[in-house]
């Protein structure tokens, strides 16, 4: 169901409207945690060690197919607002065409690299061949990934969060279920863990494709809405290419940061391969309320209403600061717990390497989901120049820092103390810019 975010108060339209992309989001990481908890508890140490080792470059992928999800909802949803449905028809086919070349590129990139990418993270001989197993399945489904996310982003701009929240709630508990009958039953080992997160995805692609053709033809235009429009492809650019920088140097800062902890041995790197999966569920959680605030943000700016979006970055600070309190609590008391979800309990070093990373990250949420609180906005308005200075500061300093302490404390505990400074510094840049940008709407 289409909605207008345009109208109605501020808090109460971003709380309806933002509450199932977070309920989708938990289910969209349930693939991944999975994954995970599936490969280590009945394959073993080894497979969960490949399974996040090769999570780190899937993620690259996933930031090209963001990019697109980000590109065409910003634009789809500044349209929706100024009522342009004809365009809106054209941004919708337009962004489907460029998402369908740019993913035929990735995988004969994802085809031919994989190996060469795994050798530079330095991966363990012990788990290099399962790592690449996994990659080789995974991207004969990215057609699967971009057009499932263009799909989402589309229902986002249109303001319906539901629809992709129903996909993902079946989806992903599908996925866990199939997981498990191809590993545990089938006996299949990594490829069973792959082999499953391949079907469900498609499955859920194809109805959320379908969907969304159904819901472009209920729109009524006054003329025939043409295929593809060059204009409308430069306004998706301007917003998807900075995502997709943003997400894959975010990713390659994160396969730099890989490399490091493989050299650490496959304990630390299993420890940390679960500890990521719960820490990604937060920030995902953070980053797609951000979204939802891009999509509010852009609305309101194609129907000139920018008071509402000073309004809608108050509101959304309670709403991932409501979210903080709990998953802070719980990944400082009760981390332990979650961590052997995907380990046996013998698995000491391991447990202690994830422990230690909740720890230390985990009551810095409350910074970085002020950041992302913000990036949505300057996302949402076209404000891409800022909202990437913001993101590379924080990519940077992670990365370098990671390096260092690394090697200063001669121990995976450095790295973990480089995410609460980058998560700092970058909130502080976005925050500041977020202001200017606001002023400068309102004057």
């Amino acid at each position: 169901m289409n909605k207008d975010l345009t109208q109605g108060k501020a808090e109460s339209v971003l709380w309806q409207f933002c509450l199932p992309l977070f309920g989708s989001i938990i289910f969209q990481q349930l693939y991944n945690i999975a994954d995970s908890l599936v490969a280590g508890k009945f394959i073993g140490e080894n497979a969960l060690a490949a399974v996040g080792n090769s999570y780190e470059i899937t993620l690259i992928f996933i930031a090209f197919a963001f990019g697109c999800n980000i590109g065409c909802s910003v634009i789809v949803s500044q349209l929706f607002g100024a009522k342009d449905y004809c365009r809106l028809k054209t941004a919708v086919t337009t962004a489907c065409m460029f998402s369908a070349a740019l993913c035929g590129l990735l995988m004969l990139i994802g085809i031919f690299g994989c190996s060469p990418l795994l050798s530079l993270i330095h991966t363990p001989e012990e788990v290099f061949a399962d790592s690449k197993l996994y990659l080789d399945i995974y991207v004969w489904g990215l057609p699967f990934v971009f057009f499932y996310n263009i799909a989402t982003g589309i229902f986002s701009a249109l303001g319906d969060s539901r629809t992709p929240f129903y996909f993902l709630a079946v989806s992903s508990t599908a996925n866990i279920a199939v997981d498990i009958l191809f590993v545990k039953a089938f006996r299949m080992g990594v490829a069973g863990v792959a082999w499953a997160t391949f079907l469900c995805q498609g499955v859920s692609c194809i109805l959320a494709v379908l969907t969304v053709w159904n819901r472009m033809k209920k729109i009524e235009t006054s003329q025939k809405a043409v295929l593809f429009d060059s204009d409308i492809l430069k306004k998706i650019a301007v917003i998807a290419i900075p995502s997709i920088l943003q997400q894959s140097f975010i990713s390659i800062g994160n396969i730099l940061i890989q490399s490091v902890i493989n050299g650490f041995g496959p304990s630390v790197m299993a420890g940390y391969s679960a500890a990521i999966k719960l820490n990604n569920m937060v920030i995902t959680s953070f980053t797609t309320i951000g979204n939802g605030i891009s999509n509010f943000s852009a609305q309101n700016l194609g129907a000139h209403k920018y008071v509402r979006i000073r309004e809608g970055f108050r509101a959304g600070l309670k709403m991932v600061w409501c979210l903080c309190i709990p998953f802070c609590a719980i990944y400082i008391f009760f981390g332990k717990y979650l961590l052997l979800l995907f380990m046996e309990q013998d698995a000491s070093a391991a447990l202690l390497t994830g422990r230690q990373f909740l720890w230390i990250l985990s009551p810095f949420y409350f910074v970085v989901s002020a950041k992302l609180v913000a990036d949505g906005i300057l996302r949402g308005i076209s404000a891409m120049r800022k909202f990437m200075i913001g993101t590379f500061t924080d990519l940077i300093l992670r990365v370098v820092l990671a390096f260092v302490l690394s090697g200063l404390t001669n121990s995976a505990l450095g790295i973990w103390c480089a995410w609460p400074v980058g998560w700092t510094i970058a909130m502080v840049l976005s925050v500041c810019f977020y202001r200017q940008e606001a002023g400068r709407l309102n004057t």
